[in-house]
């Protein structure tokens, strides 16, 4: 489904999430987000405000103790692992504050790399990920080995790698905590394109230029949402 599509890729309603036996301890407290395709949210809060906890449950890493949450229009919240798992192939991108590419392969073997976790044809896998560099702009770099690269381009390396699957949503950890300003800019500048081109985008920062350059703003504060003013 593309951005479009009426359907909102993203609603959580009534989401909690506890841990422990006692006393528990509720990471999250009944929350509802909806999130329209094509759109930008940044989440920020404290350390233990329960920000990683709410990207992991929409990432389906995690399951919600109570609520609803639908993600393409699928309820996941009582899905087996396997069905989440085929899902979170198929709609969902990961981008983390560490790029976690393989020193001692290319840039076009890193991106590569993602479909042979996701065990997709090999055929054509060449050609789809130069068109994910391409999409980010670093296609230049593909026979490059990371160590070459700058830390904005590793981190661009890394979005290509989650584009390859050409995912509906994208959901990024502290995805410029590694850069300097310069590099930080270029990807926030990548970002927006993505935005632009009907990605939803989902970010999880403490930096403050970051968060002003998503459409929407959320804060987390001992597990409750509340929406900012952009």
């Amino acid at each position: 489904m593309r951005a479009s599509d009426p359907m909102p890729i993203v609603e959580l309603r009534h989401i909690t999430r506890e841990f422990g036996s006692e006393p528990r301890v509720r990471a999250l407290r009944d929350v509802d987000l909806t999130l329209e395709r094509g759109s930008s949210l940044a989440i920020v809060g404290a350390s233990g405000s329960g920000k990683s906890t709410l990207l992991n449950v929409l990432g389906c890493l995690d399951r919600p103790t109570t609520g609803t949450y639908l993600l393409d229009g699928i309820d996941v919240s009582h899905l087996d692992e396997p069905r989440r798992a085929v899902l979170r192939a198929e709609v969902i991108g990961f981008v983390f504050q560490t790029f976690n590419l393989l020193a001692h392969r290319s840039v076009l073997d890193n991106v590569m790399l993602a479909e042979v976790y996701r065990g997709a044809s090999r055929q054509g896998r060449a050609e789809r990920a130069m068109a994910a560099l391409e999409r980010v702009g670093i296609e230049g770099r593909a026979r490059f080995l990371p160590t070459r690269l700058s830390g904005g381009e590793q981190q661009r390396v890394a979005i290509a790698r989650a584009l390859m699957a050409d995912h509906s949503l994208l959901l990024c950890d502290e995805p410029t905590g590694n850069l300097d300003s310069a590099n930080t800019a270029s990807v926030l500048a990548l970002f927006d394109e993505l935005s632009a081109s009907g990605l939803t985008l989902v970010m999880v920062t403490h930096e403050d230029q970051v968060a002003r350059h998503a459409g929407r703003r959320v804060r987390m504060v001992d597990g409750v949402l509340t929406e900012e003013e952009a």
